[in-house]
């Protein structure tokens, strides 16, 4: 994929995704509210374990996981997914919004050595440098043209394969103009906060549905 088209896809996607996130509930929102009321248990019971790291983007983790904790993330979706690029997800359910934060990469003063590379979660933003508030993105591979312009604060250290399973899911054309869409809905059914790794990173456990049938 062309670099350049893929950053400013980035940015477009957060962009659209968060004004399409602020409507009113879909379809597919509704009815999988209406099988959780009902008991039904559509998790496929994979998870994706995402380690933290506040040395490098301080506010942006303290923020994803004020976020976590407060339960935002479940039932979201991974609403893009883009062939040697990203999976991004965790636009607002509803009318619920985040607030922005202050985005931590260099091109906004804000020294973040880490790196765009595969497994690295980073926060999407529209054009507006301080405007990420919620969604992130998965690397699939090295990304470097986003070091600097985005801010990578964790990365997954379980779980890569299940990430590597939403290109399976067939797709259509999305609003960013790429065979992004997902089909099947790809819904992070329960993310919460689980014990720290061995050098005291928090970590972030996302159990998704059984997207795959």
């Amino acid at each position: 994929m062309n670099k350049r088209f893929a950053a400013g896809l980035l940015v477009f996607a957060a962009f659209t995704g968060l004004m399409t996130g602020c409507g009113n509930k879909t379809a597919t929102e509704n009815t999988a509210e209406t099988a959780a009321a009902a008991g039904e248990n559509t998790a496929s019971g994979d998870t994706i374990i995402i380690t933290l790291h506040p040395e490098d983007a301080p506010i942006t983790c303290e923020n994803f996981q004020k976020l976590v904790e407060q339960g935002f993330y479940n039932g979201t979706k991974f609403h893009r997914v883009v062939d040697n690029f990203m999976a991004q997800g965790g636009a607002p359910n509803g009318a619920e919004t985040a607030a922005t934060i202050k985005g931590e990469f260099s091109s906004n003063g804000v020294q973040n050595d880490r790196k765009h590379v595969r497994g690295t979660v980073s926060m999407a933003r529209t054009p507006e440098m301080d405007s990420a508030s919620s969604q992130f993105f998965i690397c699939y591979t090295t990304c470097d043209f986003l070091d600097g312009k985005y801010a990578a604060f964790g990365e997954v250290t379980q779980g890569m394969e299940i990430v590597d399973d939403f290109l399976k899911v067939e797709r259509s054309m999305g609003s960013d103009g790429a065979v992004s869409a997902p089909n099947t809905p790809i819904i992070m059914d329960k993310v919460q906060m689980i014990d720290a790794d061995a050098d005291g990173h928090p970590r972030v456990e996302i159990t998704m549905n059984n997207f795959l049938g």
